[in-house]
């Protein structure tokens, strides 16, 4: 996958420049989430959680959390504990606070960390999730062994990422809205140039469905699908770890 950073004139990382971007851009997120996808956000949250409920998780780990959202949304699964990681002090805060305003901070916590090197033990959750976050990893494939790695025998994983459309006419708006009016719109609202810019850029250099289903394959997982959402806009996609016999 070829790298694509935000700040393109920068010396910084990747992750240190995702970290910075949505720092800058917190406080206009969750408003911008929603209204650049017309409320839709909401919907392909609640099918990422869907994919879990036949296995009812007690105990989810929720990567590049941001603020909150499906970790929230992971709530439906009525689990003892969901575990919030992101790179981003400020979205984190904002999560926070929406967290207590619901008075869900006995259920879910969120705390600062790198879900490339996760500081959890081997085999510490039944689910991982992970929503608009796995294609600002710097090292896609570490960080896809890392969730194996912490998921308990069993466990499910499950991503949920913007893609390219493919059918006519759907892939041609899109790519105009994606590539002109979304950037000009963040731009104004989140004063933010290159936020929304990224954004395209990032989604168009992350592998196409198929080519992901490899990765998840290659880190360990089974029963690897994915799922296509609103004309294929974005996809779900689903793994298991492997319960050794014997």
């Amino acid at each position: 996958m070829k790298e694509v950073k935000p700040y393109i004139n920068e010396p910084e990382s990747k992750k240190h420049q995702v970290a910075s971007m949505f720092n800058a851009i917190a406080g206009r997120y969750d408003f911008l989430n929603h209204v650049l996808s017309l409320g839709i956000d909401r919907y392909w949250r609640k099918k990422t959680i869907e994919l879990l409920r036949g296995s009812h998780p007690r105990i989810i780990l929720d990567l590049a959390t941001g603020t909150g959202d499906l970790a929230i949304a992971a709530m439906k699964l009525n689990p003892e504990k969901i575990t919030g990681i992101d790179i981003s002090e400020e979205m984190l805060q904002i999560g926070k606070r929406k967290i207590e305003n619901l008075y869900l901070q006995k259920i879910i916590s969120l705390e600062k960390g790198d879900s490339e090197n996760l500081h959890f033990p081997d085999h510490s959750f039944d689910a991982v999730t992970v929503a608009f976050g796995i294609r600002n990893f710097e090292n896609m494939v570490p960080g896809l062994n890392e969730i194996h790695r912490v998921l308990k025998p069993g466990g499910k994983v499950v991503i949920l990422e913007f893609s390219m459309p493919r059918i006519f006419p759907v892939k041609q708006l899109y790519h105009f809205y994606f590539k002109y009016i979304l950037p000009f719109i963040g731009k104004i609202i989140s004063k933010d140039v290159a936020a929304y810019s990224y954004l395209y850029q990032s989604v168009q250099a992350f592998p196409e469905p198929g080519k992901f289903n490899v990765l998840l394959t290659q880190s360990g997982f089974k029963n690897v699908k994915y799922k296509s959402l609103t004309f294929g806009i974005v996809h779900t996609f689903y793994g298991e770890k492997y319960i050794q016999k014997g």
